[in-house]
């Protein structure tokens, strides 16, 4: 059996009103996630408990079949473990953004997609400056994406369970100044981000981007703190070999977590420009061998509506279910045996331009799973389904495990 899950970052959205009243799944052309609808079963699962905020780390931990109320420890953790980077029992690693602030307000979580080197340069800046013990270290990631470790000498550490962090791209447009870390370690945080300011300042870099009538990086962002996870292997768990294309750090951690191998595929940005055909033929090369299962995530969708684009969000959808999902379907159909899923991990609106709780649609067919006359791949369809999950329930519903044949 052969077993593909396409994830379309953040789709799931309300109905708009430049779409004519209808959500972007509604709107777009998707023709091939429709036939999987068609062909098999359509329901909704809720991926991001309450209690929890909401944002890819949790909804992807659900969505592979994880209780991220059991298993989660934070999103950074997961960041590190895609650099390769070991954390001890007592070490904790904190999300870096660089990010635009203007005014008071959050004008970009992203510091206008920052380029790597420039972005590299700044982290460095930071650690040359900032880091005066060696517990502390800052880690280059891509772009605006970067990590700052602390490790723990003594068993100790600045922060508990109780530090409270918020994610950059929830207060877009918004004022920072009610947003800021609170708890445990709030203090050593809140005083990196303020001199970053002083450093970001008069950065040449930033001075050059600003003359170009580009966003400079004005300050980091620091959240998304935690400690390592202890997730059981996929392998183990479900029974099924894994692969994951992604060009976002989170997902390759999780992966890397999981036992995954994690595909890296040229031209794939994590972006609305990413190359949809490559991301494609990556996945059907990749199922074509010994491999059981390939994860294909796309954050063109996400990042569509962090931007409040909804024409780009409906042309992402379109462009997914082109190049990757209408391909890989078919192939999949020439190897025998096989179930593809289509889910996104959270929806995302574009009204707010930020993650949001609630259950999103999926659509699974293939061997072993009969029709139930759904129409389209959407929300609204979605609701007519059978099935109505607790997401980390989705996974034992889609892998069809051998004692059950």
């Amino acid at each position: 059996m052969k077993y593909a899950l396409v994830i379309p970052d953040g789709c799931a959205d309300e109905p708009q009103a430049s779409l004519g009243g209808k959500t972007p799944l509604q709107a777009a052309r998707v023709p091939n996630m429709d036939a999987i609808a068609r062909a098999g079963l359509a329901g909704q699962a809720d991926n991001v408990p309450e209690s929890m905020p909401s944002g890819s780390d949790v909804g992807t931990m659900s969505l592979f079949g994880y209780d991220p109320l059991v298993f989660h420890t934070g999103r950074a953790p997961l960041e590190a473990a895609a650099q390769g980077i070991q954390l001890g029992p007592d070490d904790w690693a904190i999300r870096c953004n660089l990010v635009t602030v203007n005014e008071g307000r959050m004008q970009s979580f992203t510091a206008g997609q920052i380029p790597n080197e420039l972005g590299a340069e700044l982290v460095q800046l930071m650690q040359k400056n900032c880091c005066g013990s060696d517990n502390w270290k800052f880690h280059p990631g891509v772009s605006y994406r970067n990590l700052l470790l602390y490790r723990s000498r003594d068993g100790k550490a600045p922060f508990a369970d109780d530090t409270y962090t918020v994610p950059p791209h929830d207060i877009t447009d918004q004022e920072i100044a009610g947003h800021l870390p609170m708890g445990s370690g709030a203090c050593d945080l809140r005083a990196l981000m303020t001199k970053s300011e002083e450093l970001f300042a008069e950065y040449p870099g930033n001075q050059a981007r600003i003359a170009a009538g580009q966003l400079p990086a004005t300050q980091i962002w620091l959240w998304g703190q935690g400690k390592a996870p202890n997730l059981e292997p996929f392998l183990q768990k479900y029974g099924v070999s894994g692969a994951v294309i992604t060009a976002v750090d989170l997902l390759r951690g999780i992966g890397k977590l999981l036992g995954w191998n994690v595909i890296e595929v040229p031209g794939a940005t994590g972006y609305i420009d990413t190359d949809y055909r490559a991301k494609g033929r990556a996945a059907i090369e990749a199922i074509s061998g010994d491999l059981d299962f390939i994860v294909v995530h796309v954050e063109a969708t996400d990042e569509a509506s962090h931007e409040g684009d909804a024409k780009e969000k409906v042309h992402a959808l379109e462009q997914i279910d082109e190049h990757i999902v209408g391909p890989l379907h078919a192939h999949l159909k020439t190897l025998g045996d096989y179930r593809i899923l289509v889910s996104p991990d959270h929806p995302t609106f574009l009204r707010t331009k930020t993650h949001s709780h609630g259950y999103v649609p999926f659509a699974m067919c293939g061997t072993g799973l009969d029709a139930e006359g759904i129409a389209t791949y959407d929300e609204i369809a979605a609701e007519q389904g059978k099935l109505k999950l607790t997401g980390h329930e989705l996974m034992g519903h889609f892998i069809r495990r051998p004692a059950a044949d």
